[in-house]
């Protein structure tokens, strides 16, 4: 490896530790980090973008830098954007700066922050794009699909007993999952920026659909409250309560709902918590990206099935799920439901591509 590859790779491995920094919020904006490298490979300044409304990545090494920054090498993990938006654009920031060169390991899918490469191309600056670009994009996966697809990025989310049911025939469903398991959903509630169920959810189960902390409160940021379907909304749901926004959208058409979500609301990961008749739905219409089953150890024989019906009448049919990663959840002090004594299994799961 050529000593000046060498320490743009090294360089490009320390921009991706800065940008996955703890405490970074994984919404709204992407994560990203910036090293700055002298022409003699000495590093003269790093920075990392810590949240909406902060500086980029890009501007802290340069502040970091100072007149150091004039003919290094800017590495970084996303392309310098190159909009004007709470701050100004990176690309002309650097070429104000002085920087010789720009490596970058993903370019930017945002359309509207797109092409910072080329202006800086323009303005005489060496370009690079591609190390290490598939670590890069694994510091934002919803935030890239999101861009790249116009519709953000869906995580369905179900408990279910060993028979695959979610609920009791008399409609009871308190609790299938143990209290491990409830806590468990909240972290990865705190991973999106979207909460989806839809009208019969709400009618039937008044979720309040907020994330909470260990102690049950809610956190300071939640993520946006969607509820989809045409059926007009109890004004005594919790839903409604003003611990977070709430958007009713009058649909029935999934792809619509998350077209709007993504155009309208700049939403990137939907965590979706929805009935069987709108799982099918979402199923059927292919905007399923990954799955999170909570399994309890439990047996019920009837009740109201996880999902519904797929229009499969053959085993031929299946739909097939590749299994991603599993997490054993042990029994932990609950609320002294029977439940809680119970081992459950979170399975992650993804559609296979082929189907």
């Amino acid at each position: 490896m050529a000593e000046p590859f060498a320490r743009e790779y090294d360089a490009m491995c320390r921009a991706i530790e800065l940008a996955a920094s703890p405490g970074v919020p994984l919404w709204p904006n992407p994560r990203v980090g910036c090293v700055l490298l002298a022409p003699d490979g000495e590093v003269v300044g790093e920075g990392y973008h810590h949240g909406a409304g902060t500086p980029h990545a890009e501007i802290e090494a340069l502040a970091a830098a100072g007149d150091r920054a004039r003919g290094a090498t800017a590495v970084v993990t996303l392309e310098p954007c190159n909009h004007t938006g709470r701050t100004g654009p990176c690309s002309q920031a650097l070429i104000e700066a002085g920087v010789a060169r720009v490596v970058v390991a993903q370019r930017d899918p945002n359309p509207v922050a797109e092409g910072g490469l080329e202006v800086l191309a323009e303005a005489g600056v060496d370009v690079e794009h591609g190390l290490l670009a598939e670590d890069a994009e694994r510091l934002n996966p919803a935030w890239t699909f999101a861009h790249r697809n116009g519709r953000p990025f869906v995580t369905w989310k179900f408990a279910t007993t060993l028979d695959g049911r979610s609920a009791a025939r008399d409609g009871s469903s308190r609790w299938v999952t143990s209290a491990a398991a409830r806590r468990d959903t909240h972290v990865l509630r705190a991973q999106c920026d979207t909460m989806l169920v839809g009208t019969n959810t709400v009618a039937v189960d008044d979720p309040q659909l907020t994330v909470r902390d260990a102690a049950g409160e809610p956190l300071p940021v939640q993520p946006l409250r969607v509820v989809v379907g045409n059926r007009d909304i109890d004004a005594d749901r919790r839903v409604l309560d003003d611990v977070a926004e709430t958007v009713h959208l009058r649909t029935h058409d999934p792809l619509e709902a998350l077209e709007t979500l993504y155009r309208d609301h700049g939403r990137h990961h939907v965590f979706f918590e929805g009935g069987p008749t709108l799982a099918a739905a979402f199923l059927k219409a292919g905007v399923v990206d990954e799955v999170v089953a909570y399994v309890a150890p439990m047996l019920l024989g009837s009740g109201k099935s996880a999902v519904g019906n797929l229009g499969i009448g053959t085993i031929g049919k299946a739909r097939h799920l590749d299994l991603v990663d599993t997490l054993v959840l042990l029994p932990e002090d609950g609320d002294g439901d029977p439940a809680d004594t119970d081992i459950n299994l979170r399975l992650v799961l993804r559609p296979r591509q082929e189907d």
